[in-house]
C-alpha cells in the first residue's frame, strides 16, 4: 500500500494514543503496518504470518487486542463471512460491495457505483451514515461451470 497512507494511519494512531492516555506499543504499530501491507482481505493467521515475515512475533491475543482497537477507530473493517472472519484496510474503504459464491465461499470485492449512488442519497432518522458494506451471495462462475460438466 501506499507509503503515505501507511505514514498517515500511523499519525492516525498516535494521535488517538497519546489523546486517550493508552501505551505506545511497538506491537500496535508493527500490526498497523503489517495491515496496511496486506493487499484485500486477511484472516487472523495470514496477518501474523506477515509479521513473522518481518520477524515480528506477537501473541494471538496482542493480535485480537490491536485489531479490536484498529476496527474501533475505522481503521480496519472486520467481515463475518459464512466460512470465515475476515478483515481489511479501513481507511479510505468505508464503502464497498462483496460478491460471495455460496458453493465454494470465495468473496471478491465488487465496485457498484449505482449502490454506492443509492445509499449516499438516503436520508435517514437520527442517524449519520459513516459508510456501508453489502454482501451479495451467488454462485461464482467457476462453480456454474463446474455443475454444468
Amino acid at each position: 500500500m501506499d507509503t503515505k497512507i501507511k505514514a498517515h494511519v500511523r499519525q492516525i494512531l498516535e494521535d488517538y494514543l497519546v489523546a486517550n492516555k493508552c501505551r505506545r506499543t511497538p506491537e500496535r504499530y508493527a500490526i498497523l503496518d503489517a495491515i496496511y501491507s496486506i493487499k484485500g482481505h486477511f484472516t487472523i493467521n495470514e496477518l501474523n504470518d506477515e509479521l513473522l515475515k518481518n520477524n515480528f512475533r506477537v501473541s494471538r491475543a496482542t493480535l485480537y487486542n490491536a485489531l479490536k482497537l484498529f476496527i474501533s477507530m475505522h481503521l480496519v473493517v472486520k467481515h463475518i463471512f459464512p466460512k470465515s472472519i475476515k478483515y481489511e484496510a479501513g481507511y479510505q474503504n468505508s464503502t464497498h460491495c462483496h460478491q460471495i459464491c455460496t458453493i465454494c465461499w470465495k468473496s471478491e470485492e465488487v465496485n457498484v457505483s449505482s449502490i454506492e449512488a443509492a445509499v449516499n442519497k438516503m436520508r435517514l432518522k437520527r442517524f449519520h451514515k459513516e459508510g456501508f458494506v453489502l454482501y451479495i451471495y451467488g454462485i461464482c462462475r467457476s462453480c456454474q461451470s463446474k455443475a454444468i460438466h
